[in-house]
């Protein structure tokens, strides 16, 4: 009985254990990462961590400055941009236990891959780009088509 109650208490032990990393709401999302995952809901919020130097420098469009105790209310993930990944990282976990149950990405590359990010998704329709589209004269005809659309690349 108690060898069975003991087994028990392991399993959960280690359940538990495996589980709460998975919950983890903050991350360091790398350009790629973070373009996918932005590309279906785009963030809530920008918050820009960085120093008062960097960010006077190069300012990053619609970005809500960190301080310690910033109150924000998200309805999708957060956005974090610092001087380093570090500290990203660090401000994202912060935000992330301020608000359970919500995302938070840090941003591995600092500014630069933020605005690599931005111009990205912002270049780009849902779906893709159509590299050819062919728009039919006449389903039942035979012959050339009347238009074709043609996207040059960039």
């Amino acid at each position: 009985m108690r060898a069975k109650f003991i087994i028990h208490a392991l399993i959960v032990a280690t359940f538990i254990g495996v589980t709460a990393p998975a919950q983890a709401a903050a991350s360091l999302r790398n350009e790629t990462q973070l373009k996918l995952a932005l590309r279906a809901s785009p963030p809530c919020c920008v918050i820009d961590a960085r120093s008062d130097a960097q960010r006077q420098s190069r300012a990053i469009a619609e970005a809500l400055v960190y301080r310690e105790g910033i109150r924000i209310d998200p309805v999708a993930a957060v956005v974090v941009v610092a001087d380093d990944d570090a500290r990203a990282l660090s401000v994202a976990e912060k935000i992330a236990a301020a608000h359970p149950g919500k995302t938070a990405f840090a941003v591995e590359g600092g500014v630069d891959a933020w605005e690599s990010v931005v111009s990205a998704i912002s270049a780009e329709p849902p779906g893709g780009r159509a590299v050819q589209f062919v728009i039919p004269k006449n389903t039942c005809e035979q012959g050339p088509a009347l238009q074709q659309l043609r996207t040059a690349p960039k």
